[in-house]
């Protein structure tokens, strides 16, 4: 028999554990109540994941969601551990990253980027993010610093969010990505095999039909030497406000100042610090399978002692047809970005096309967006629920035939600068996306680019690039 004490400390016990069960279960009965609570998608920036609904042992379905949903604290669903990866595996066929002007011979390579995270929801205010990254190429003739990045910390930062007043507040400080809009001028660079990561303090405050955005930050300056060897420093700084306002309903009217700092800047006709004033204004939304994306930008400031006097546009308008089998869209892109019209006369007329993704155009990087005219007309069909398909046809021209032709992201092609005519060449694109389930996915890609005689009489030739890439996360 148990003495008298015993059973009373047993009996307290018991009712301590059981009213922690209760609070438990209270806690997160809004979540057991909605069966329809369904599982967070896997997503490109895997920091915006939300686990917590694994907090319901009736949603652990599949193999290791055990580390998924880590609880730390057994009265609050909102506070666990999620562990996570992503794997992409991409091989490319390319005749010629710069249509074989310059030496480059047809290339065979495959692409590999692993990525590792570490994702800790203190509570529903607190996040502490982590994520490692080993990034490589096999067989690639020329490797650069978007094509490789040993074991490396991608991102590492804390943040925060809550009620203030009738909004909301987010602050996030440390190794972070962030991308604006179609991610045109301002991306995570999802396309090449090393993303764009940058070491920022950021903050935005969420109010109704608005939100401000600000942040200053570093961008990750990226070395595959050795690993842990990425750096950021105050050579390298881009800071940036954003206003943005619902209009029209849910669709949205932007803009941003940003400040685009140098100290090692490199053109065709200026070299040293560059200190660029950007100013950016977007219009997005869609009505009635009607779709539409408009960006300005305008681009002021200095290189060394010469002045900055840049602009670009950038268009996507569709339609989509709902009525009909495989729901076609009929869409139609227009771009436009400025060259330097006059060498030598102290101003720099080329845009600046400061952190593409490298998709915007295609995979095969035979477009930059610094003096260009460009017009595509696609159509996108779904064959199947999982399937996607793009077909495309693009004409280049040069917005001057003072400055050269570009490819990716903003290199110039010896041999074309002050020569030649306007029109660059013709390229048809065709892509296919399928979402075999939900933590894997597949795209293939095919590229054929026509040069025009400026190319042409430079050294180069038509090229041709194809791709096939599978992607899992967990």
């Amino acid at each position: 028999m148990l003495r008298k004490s015993t059973q009373q400390r047993i009996r307290r016990w018991r009712g301590g554990v059981a009213c922690a069960v209760a609070a438990h279960l209270i806690a997160y009965a809004p979540v057991l109540a909605d069966e329809a609570v369904a599982r967070p998608k896997i997503s490109s920036n895997r920091w915006q994941e939300d686990w917590s609904v694994l907090a319901n042992p009736a949603l652990r379905t599949q193999p290791l969601d055990d580390l998924k949903y880590i609880p730390l604290y057994v009265t609050d669903p909102k506070s666990y551990v999620s562990l996570g990866a992503t794997m992409r595996e991409r091989f490319e066929i390319n005749d010629a990253s710069g249509f074989g002007i310059g030496g480059t011979r047809p290339d065979a390579y495959l692409l590999q980027r692993l990525q590792m995270h570490v994702d800790v929801h203190l509570n529903e205010n607190w996040q502490i993010f982590t994520q490692f990254e080993d990034v490589r190429t096999f067989d690639k003739a020329s490797v650069t610093a978007v094509d490789q990045n040993q074991l490396d910390l991608r991102l590492a930062f804390v943040a925060y969010s809550d009620k203030l007043g009738d909004g909301t507040f987010k602050a996030r400080v440390g190794r972070q990505d962030f991308s604006f809009d179609l991610q045109r001028f301002v991306s995570s660079r999802d396309g090449p095999n090393v993303r764009q990561s940058f070491d920022a303090l950021w903050a935005d405050y969420e109010i109704g039909p608005w939100r401000l955005i600000g942040f200053v930050s570093q961008p990750v300056q990226y070395r595959f030497g050795d690993v842990f060897d990425d750096i950021s420093n105050r050579d390298f700084r881009f800071s940036t406000l954003r206003v943005e306002r619902q209009v029209l309903g849910t669709n949205e009217l932007s803009g941003y100042y940003s400040l685009y700092e140098r100290s090692n800047a490199r053109y065709l006709d200026a070299l040293g610090a560059e200190q660029r004033h950007i100013f950016d204004i977007r219009f997005a939304g869609q009505i009635n399978g009607l779709d539409w994306d408009l960006e300005a930008m305008g681009q002021t400031g200095h290189v060394a002692a010469k002045e900055i006097a840049a602009w670009a546009l950038g268009g996507r308008v569709g339609y989509t047809l709902t009525n009909i089998p495989w729901t076609p869209r009929i869409g139609l892109q227009a771009d436009a970005a400025s060259g330097d019209r006059k060498p030598g006369d102290g101003t720099i007329g080329t845009f600046n096309p400061l952190f593409p993704n490298g998709y915007y155009f295609t995979l095969a990087g035979y477009t930059g967006y610094a003096n260009l005219i460009h017009l595509k007309p696609t159509l996108t069909v779904k064959p199947l629920d999982k399937l996607t398909v793009t077909a495309g046809i693009g004409l280049q021209w040069r917005e001057t035939t003072a400055d050269a032709i570009y490819i990716q992201p903003n290199v110039a092609v010896t041999g074309t600068a002050g020569m030649g005519n306007r029109w660059s060449g013709l390229y048809t694109q065709l892509r296919a996306d399928y979402a075999f389930n939900a933590n894997l996915t597949g795209a293939l890609e095919a590229v054929h680019y026509e040069i025009g005689d400026t190319l042409r009489s430079a050294g180069g030739h038509d090229s041709n690039y194809l791709g096939l890439e599978l992607k899992y996360g967990w």
